[in-house]
């Protein structure tokens, strides 16, 4: 994480900037600014070795106003109570910005995976579904992967509570392989919103994408995906980075065998397809049209944000950009396209996914990719008309207001339970 600044406080911050274009009183607002509930956990699993560890877990489940609570889990050592409370928050915006029946949640285990085999990855994950057993549910509770974690975690967690429960209930979790239920086009699903929101920005600012130059810094499954897509579009992705560093090449980098290094070496150190190296925050400052942060949140703050030279910021990761960074690209006029619009395709196949479970109905990915456009698109409409008509200084507070008001509206249709 590049800053320290607080990811729930950064939540807490952008409804508050969203609040002044909206006719809510205090009490109202204040109530969406905190999570309902959060579940802390202590995981002991025995290790390899037969020793045991323990694991600090969490579940945060933000508001059900619009649905069940919506949101991955996450492994990573960062992990906290209050970034889950802030990425389950985001989440509840992210689903009504792209006005789909989910409310928020989010969850995570404070660990390095690097750390540990397979088969304690396995115990890890099972121990964890058994505790999140009893909030969790197809109508209640519905997990994704996220950060550090993909089909096998979700089919093993899948498998846990099926157990159980005594039960088949597929629905109960999203990001599954699809021959454990899993839905075409879940994998490259954020990565493709992130391009289609790319797509729609040049549209909107009268832009020619095929002479763009991009930049993405993370190259985990939203990146790499992100960078592939738009490279299909015909921009130049010039750079991109991991943990290890990034890598570049002025005349345009192969993604997919970028990618494809990646997955073979462990990182893209070594990439012998580009002609120079960068750090990350060299690839966060360079001179491109567009810049898409893939990472973690707070990966630009106040320190970077006068330094950064994009046009375009599509951000593909949760909050990578911290309050006081987005003042500062805003008052430059740097076209920011929020995460709770650009990365919002996981959530929206997953939602897909969940339907398709409930049907006992597979699509094909070619419907799924159709349905996908169809929300982002209609989504970015939602978000340049409330830009254009209201005075929202910001696109990601323009977003932001649309999401708000579709909350509160459900919170309001459905009354206070006494």
């Amino acid at each position: 994480m590049a800053s320290d600044v607080n990811p729930f406080e950064s939540l807490q911050e952008q409804i508050d900037d969203a609040a002044e274009y909206l006719p809510y009183s205090t009490d109202v607002l204040e109530r969406l600014k905190h999570p309902e509930r959060v579940v802390e956990t202590n995981l002991s699993v025995e290790m390899d070795d037969g020793s045991v560890e323990v694991f600090r877990a969490y579940r945060s489940q933000f508001n059900g106003d619009r649905g069940p609570y919506k949101g991955g889990i996450r492994y990573h050592p960062q992990v906290s109570r209050d970034e889950v409370k802030a990425l389950s928050g985001w989440m509840v915006y992210k689903c009504a910005a792209v006005n789909i029946p989910y409310g928020g949640g989010k969850g995570g285990v404070e660990i390095d995976p690097d750390d540990y085999s397979d088969a304690e990855l396995e115990r890890i994950t099972r121990s964890f579904a058994k505790e999140l057993r009893p909030f969790i549910g197809a109508d209640r509770d519905i997990p994704a992967p996220d950060v550090n974690t993909g089909q096998r975690e979700m089919n093993w967690i899948k498998d846990t509570y099926e157990t159980l429960e005594n039960t088949t209930e597929p629905g109960v979790i999203t990001g599954k392989a699809p021959d454990s239920g899993g839905s075409a086009g879940r994998v490259e699903a954020t990565g493709r919103s992130v391009m289609l929101t790319t797509r729609e920005a040049f549209d909107y600012l009268g832009k020619d994408i095929t002479d763009a130059t991009v930049a993405v810094q993370g190259y985990g499954n939203a990146g790499s995906v992100a960078a592939k897509l738009i490279e299909d579009l015909g921009a130049s992705v010039v750079a991109v980075s991991d943990s290890s560093g990034a890598v570049h090449d002025p005349d345009g980098l192969d993604t997919r065998a970028a990618k494809d290094h990646k997955d073979e070496t462990g990182s893209l150190s070594g990439f012998e397809g580009a002609t120079g190296t960068l750090t990350n925050e060299e690839l966060l400052t360079m001179d491109v049209d567009v810049l898409v942060p893939a990472a973690l949140e707070n990966a630009i703050d106040r320190e970077i944000a006068p330094d950064v030279q994009a046009d375009i910021v599509v951000e593909a990761a949760n909050g990578p950009l911290t309050p006081d960074a987005d003042d500062v690209l805003t008052k430059r006029d740097v076209y920011v396209f929020p995460d709770i619009l650009a990365n919002a395709g996981g959530v929206t196949v997953s939602y897909f996914e969940w339907v398709q479970n409930r049907q006992r109905f597979s699509w094909t990915e070619q419907r799924v990719n159709e349905e996908l456009e169809r929300v982002i698109t209609e989504a970015f409409g939602d978000l340049i008309e409330t830009y254009e008509n209201t005075d929202a200084p910001s696109l990601r507070t323009a977003m932001y207001v649309v999401a708000i008001k579709r909350v509160v509206d459900a919170a309001e249709q459905g009354g206070i339970w006494p």
